[in-house]
């Protein structure tokens, strides 16, 4: 006999075709013409009591007339990067919940009802679709390297991580979308959610999904080098915002060591002379120490700022309702 939290499971995800939670699926899009149409399709057989949203970003092609005659609701965003769409997205659309994909049909339309059911089963607030490729195209060497670096540099920045940060297949609770303030411009939005998830400790999960390779005639818009070096220089923005006494402490640090490093000599001539015959040297190392000391205690100020903001986003997060939690 199933516990009783099944059957109220089972009953808040049944709700999903009857009367429960609203579902949005999001796509942003740019020049997809090729691929639009399967994605739109491949959603809606998916998700057939969904609404579809394509938020074309000033493509140059088709996308929009086919989106439209594949039955989205077509939407435009004039400033250009897939952060700014996504921002309109968030603020524009009400849902209960948000499924978001790329236009380009590689992600599993397929697996989005089993990650609903358990964002709802579960009470989370996103789950990742963390990619899985079999075909060899699909997901090409630089950026499978890429992204295995990157995840494993914001586990070391802030102390965990998930297995696909850059993964742009992801489901939304709507309070996770509705207190999240968007900031990115570009593709460094996965980031900037991932590290929004995790400071404020959201309930989140990870589950694997198919990856496939694109449609022919569709082509991937993610620069490996000047699309990676934007995500690495929005970790490193998110750790000095977020972990200010780690990141200052770590420069203070450096400067204490190559002051101590620079005095060690004029110590050992001092002792054995009494004379400090290298002026400008101690100049120096008193000048780094001093900066030193600044930058730690600007970490410790910055910290009580960066409390303040989490506490805000916190409770901005607790404005909203679990999701579900209407239809229990």
């Amino acid at each position: 006999m199933r516990h009783v939290g099944e059957f109220t499971a089972a009953r808040e995800i049944s709700a999903l075709d009857a009367v429960g939670p609203s579902v949005a699926v999001i796509l942003p899009c740019y020049n997809e013409e090729a691929a639009i149409a399967k994605t739109v399709g491949d959603f809606r057989a998916a998700l057939p009591g969904a609404t579809i949203y394509v938020y074309d970003n000033n493509s140059s092609d088709r996308t929009t007339e086919v989106a439209a005659a594949a039955g989205a609701v077509v939407r435009t965003e004039r400033m250009q990067g897939k952060g700014h769409v996504v921002r309109r997205m968030f603020a524009d659309i009400e849902a209960d919940i948000y499924v978001m994909a790329d236009g380009d049909a590689t992600y599993e339309a397929a697996a989005a009802p089993e990650m609903i059911s358990r964002l709802i089963e579960e009470r989370l607030d996103m789950v990742v679709g963390a990619r899985r490729s079999e075909v060899a195209g699909a997901y090409r060497s630089g950026h499978r390297l890429g992204n295995k670096v990157l995840t494993g540099l914001l586990a070391r920045l802030f102390g965990r991580s998930f297995n696909d940060i850059l993964s742009g297949y992801r489901v939304f609770s709507r309070r996770f979308v509705k207190s999240f303030p968007v900031l990115s411009q570009g593709f460094e939005i996965e980031t900037e959610i991932s590290v929004h998830a995790l400071e404020l400790n959201m309930p989140v999960a990870e589950q694997v999904t198919d990856y496939a390779a694109r449609p022919a005639g569709s082509e991937s818009k993610l620069s490996t080098w000047r699309d990676g070096l934007r995500i690495l220089k929005t970790m490193i923005d998110l750790f000095r915002a977020e972990r200010p006494v780690a990141f200052f402490g770590g420069i203070g640090a450096l400067l204490a060591l190559a002051a101590v490093i620079l005095a060690i000599p004029l110590a050992i001539t001092y002792a054995e002379t009494g004379l400090v015959p290298r002026i400008p040297t101690a100049i120096l190392s008193t000048g780094l120490t001093l900066l030193a000391c600044l930058s730690f205690f600007s970490g410790l100020i910055l910290d009580t700022v960066v409390r303040g903001r989490r506490e805000m986003r916190r409770l901005a997060y607790l404005a909203f309702p679990a999701v579900g939690s209407n239809a229990s």
